[in-house]
């Protein structure tokens, strides 16, 4: 399965932001992206995870979907899709309950609209039961990623480990193109 985003990476999707306001917003926030692209209706900024802290990346993913860019932006239009392929994190707090690992190390995965982060999680491991939100439970329930009953898991202990399915199904609901 190819993975839509390279390893070691953090890309912010946005809807409702056309490329160079994406790209304009990112270094006025002095975090100027690694690549950028466009297609199927979402814009894209990518960073390297080991140069820049992954929770700035978040918040930033965050407050474009917030009343701080209303006026700029028009209310409620932009919602944004935060993917980070970091593996986990070392850090003792984060590894077994739904909190960020640490600033270097934040949720694999995050939907915000309207200024607030509406879902988070991290991948792989079966750490997508700890989750904030449900908009993707029917789709991991349907893998067999959650849910009280997960053959997948039984069958082969290594399933998911990288999180790489979990990543394929938010990609599919949402319809994020490939970031290379």
């Amino acid at each position: 399965m190819k993975a839509i985003v390279a390893p070691d990476t953090y890309v912010i999707y946005a809807s409702g932001l056309d490329l160079p306001t994406l790209t304009a917003v990112c270094a006025d926030a002095t975090y100027p992206a690694r690549t950028t692209g466009a297609s199927d209706g979402w814009a894209w900024a990518t960073y390297d995870a080991t140069a820049v802290r992954g929770r700035a990346i978040t918040d930033l993913a965050r407050d474009l979907t917030g009343f701080r860019y209303d006026e700029r932006f028009g209310p409620g239009r932009v919602k944004t899709v935060f993917l980070a392929t970091t593996p986990a994190c070392p850090c003792p707090h984060g590894q077994n309950y739904m909190v960020p690992h640490c600033d270097d190390h934040p949720f694999n995965f995050v939907h915000s609209r309207g200024g607030f982060e509406r879902e988070y999680f991290n991948v792989g491991r079966r750490r997508e039961t700890r989750r904030s939100g449900d908009l993707l439970v029917r789709e991991l329930l349907d893998a067999g990623i959650v849910g009280r009953v997960t053959p997948a898991y039984d069958a082969d202990p290594g399933f998911n480990a990288d999180g790489a399915v979990t990543m394929r199904i938010i990609a599919d609901h949402f319809g994020l193109p490939p970031t290379s």
